[in-house]
């Protein structure tokens, strides 16, 4: 403990002196920044994710992440968590280069909600680590992340926060030139990736705006540094007496390869009054399940498997600012979805999941009066999920949720007052087992801010979440093939409750920016996947419990400008985060926890070119439950050149480096961390031009 604890300490006086010794540079430095009009510290982002109000990033007291433009470009990866992992806070669960799902603050699945411009994705994601979310970045305009509770927005299995991917598939203005696009060409060496995109907006000769877009890609199995099983599995191996531990070096992981594809169209009408559009989207994935997924001790090999997945999705979005009543703008979403996955074994199908669903969600702002502003809405969803075949391990359920809810906003001076409520009502139906079951739960938050003055800000959230278990998680018996796992549920789970705290110091503005969270939330009846040291049918048993557990930890991210003239620019970046989960009825740590992570970037930045270079840190992770392994640490050196070689065109060209000394990573967030490697280097080059 106490060594884990000076960790802590010396990465975060690490972090602390890479930004003292910037001061010098940026003390010469202030007066030419504060005269260059291209400065982005005058950018002012507005999070639509964290507010109906529209509020700033620097206004949100909760933790936020925003992702666009060439940052976005450089992320892009074949899977959302690959692409989220570097964010503050952030990590992912590491199941293949087709399915990993992103983390936030040691929790996932079904306690973060995943969103396509603010609608769920409709899919089967949360039902198991190896199915991927039904939505892809290759198109994205811009992601957005809320770290924490978002219960109030977006519904109780928000409790761990959200990730909004805005992709434009629905206008919400005309192109000022009356076309917008762009096109993008990108290949990788590891997997020798191959991707396009491509995606426009046009404008009709009438209020309407048409867009399209589109994406392919395609990997081979990709390579791997070092062993396919970790050196812990393999003596654990060795010492129980098996000899086939898996230990050759340098080989391509079988059965990672991947094959996705999708195309989208949208129309909206688009006028003074505000928007109204509609869109009609396909996304195709094949990617095949890594090896070991399933294997076990005493299981039968039942050769590879791959996930077949299509979505078809219907969206419709609008908004009008014209005011009634009492409220100034109304805000319309709804999103349909008929969803289909496969699991192939040995090329022959397998267990099939399908997911028909909807969301729909209505928000009205009022009108400013004084101080006070603030929104109503209300939400609701249906989902009609199967599990068909010998090896479906979840009867037919169908899961209804409305809620309603309220955020209102009180700004006095530099003083800010906010707070919010949601009613919301869950029932799970199974008819095949008579299984019938109602949820009612109650969400709260209270918050304050202070503006300190040369850009600083101070503020304190509290929080009351309610969960209510998802069908998988009450319903669940039967061996999982994809996942090597008996997935065990249990009827009688009832609603879990949060008690969260979070503190907030920001600083905007100026050449030095950054922000520093600290969180802590207690759970009653928290409930989560744990492995018991049983087997049925020759696998592990995993089944959902419920306990008394505690998350806390914090984020601490930085930005200063060591040197800026004219349109040069040269800037440190350094990001610190931790969490730590424990279950305080046994004193037992939680599984799958992300360990104490220190990530820092140098960049140089002018007109034509930008070039990065960047260290991503990772602590061993010894806090472990039963029946799970330490990880390994873990040191990743990455390097990125953007180039801009036609001064008055938008063409950009990308060239990078991922995994420099292709370092051996294994995440321990992992189910398949021991058997299962990240990618090793990576040489990645992209063209993209906008038009």
């Amino acid at each position: 403990m106490r060594e884990e604890k000076a960790k802590v300490w010396l990465a975060a006086a690490l972090m602390g002196g890479l930004m003292a010794s910037a001061l010098p540079a940026m003390a010469q430095d202030v007066q030419v920044a504060a005269a260059n009009p291209h400065s982005h510290d005058d950018v002012e982002e507005i999070v639509v994710t964290a507010s109906p109000l529209g509020a700033r990033q620097f206004d949100v007291l909760q933790g936020t992440s925003v992702l666009s433009g060439e940052a976005l470009e450089r992320s892009l990866s074949t899977t959302l968590g690959a692409a989220l992992a570097k964010l503050p806070g952030m990590s992912q669960t590491g199941f293949g280069q087709g399915a990993s799902r992103p983390i936030i603050r040691g929790q996932g699945g079904d306690r973060i909600r995943i969103l396509s411009g603010g609608i769920g994705s409709i899919d089967a994601s949360t039902t198991s680590p190896d199915h991927a979310p039904a939505l892809d970045l290759a198109t994205a305009k811009r992601v957005e992340v809320v770290r924490g509770p978002a219960t109030l927005m977006y519904g109780s299995n928000a409790v761990g926060g959200v990730i909004n991917v805005l992709d434009g598939r629905i206008p919400i203005a005309a192109p000022k030139d009356g076309v917008d696009g762009f096109a993008r060409i990108g290949v990788g060496s590891n997997a020798h990736e191959r991707s396009l995109a491509a995606g426009m907006d046009a404008k009709l000769d009438s209020p309407l705006v048409v867009h399209v877009d589109g994406f392919w890609r395609q990997t081979d199995n990709y390579k791997f540094p070092g062993a396919l099983e970790s050196d812990r599995l393999q003596a654990k191996e060795l010492a129980q007496g098996q000899t086939d531990a898996e230990g050759q070096d340098g080989h391509k992981v079988p059965n990672s390869s991947l094959t996705q594809k999708g195309a989208t169209g949208g129309l909206s009408y688009v006028g003074d009054w505000g928007f109204l559009g509609a869109s009609v989207s396909r996304l195709e994935s094949n990617y095949g399940v890594p090896p070991d997924a399933g294997s076990n001790d005493g299981g039968e090999d039942e050769g590879p498997v791959r996930i077949d997945l299509g979505q078809t999705r219907v969206d419709l979005m609008g908004e009008v600012n014209q005011p009634f009543l009492v409220f100034d703008t109304t805000r319309v979403r709804f999103g349909w979805a008929d969803y289909k996955h496969t699991e192939l074994e040995d090329g022959a199908p397998g267990t099939q999941f399908l997911n028909k669903g909807w969301e729909g969600r209505l928000e009205l702002v009022q009108h400013q009066y004084g101080a006070l502003s603030g929104a109503v809405g209300v939400q609701a969803s249906q989902r009609d999920f199967q599990a068909i075949g010998e090896e479906a391990f979840l009867p037919p359920s169908k899961t209804v949720q409305v809620g309603g809810f309220t955020v209102q906003r009180l700004d006095f001076g530099p003083w800010a007052l906010e707070g919010g409520l949601r009613l919301e009502q869950q029932n799970i139906k199974a008819d095949s087992i008579n299984y019938d079951r109602d949820f009612t739960m109650v969400s709260l938050s209270a918050g304050a801010s202070y503006k300190l003055g040369d850009g600083w800000l101070a503020g304190v959230s509290l929080s009351r979440s309610e969960r209510a278990p998802n069908a998988e998680e009450l319903l669940s018996d039967g061996a999982h093939l994809a996942t090597g796992t008996y997935e065990l549920g249990d009827r009688k789970l009832g609603k879990e409750t949060g008690l969260g705290g979070e503190l907030t110091l920001k600083k905007t503005g100026g050449p030095v920016t950054g922000s520093a969270n600290l969180f802590l939330t207690d759970y009653d009846k928290y409930i989560y996947e744990r492995y018991t040291g049983e087997q049925r049918d020759g696998v592990p048993v995993a089944a959902f419990s419920a306990t008394d557990a505690r998350f806390w930890g914090f984020e601490l991210e930085a930005a200063a400008d060591l040197f800026r003239r004219q349109d040069q620019r040269v800037t440190l970046d350094a990001g610190l985060d931790y969490v730590r989960a424990e279950d305080t009825t046994t004193k037992t740590d939680l599984p799958r926890i992300p360990p104490l992570t220190f990530k820092t970037g140098l960049e140089y930045a002018q007109s034509s070119f930008s070039t990065r270079v960047e260290m991503v840190w990772a602590d061993s992770q010894n806090k472990t439950s039963a029946f799970e392994l330490p990880t390994d640490g873990y040191t990743l050196f990455n390097a990125s050149l953007d180039w801009h070689p036609i001064a008055d065109r938008d063409v950009t060209m990308l060239f990078e480096v991922r995994n420099i000394t292709n370092e051996e990573v294994r995440l321990s967030t992992s189910f398949l961390k021991d058997r299962l490697p990240q990618p090793g280097r990576d040489f990645r080059m992209a063209l993209k031009m906008g038009y």
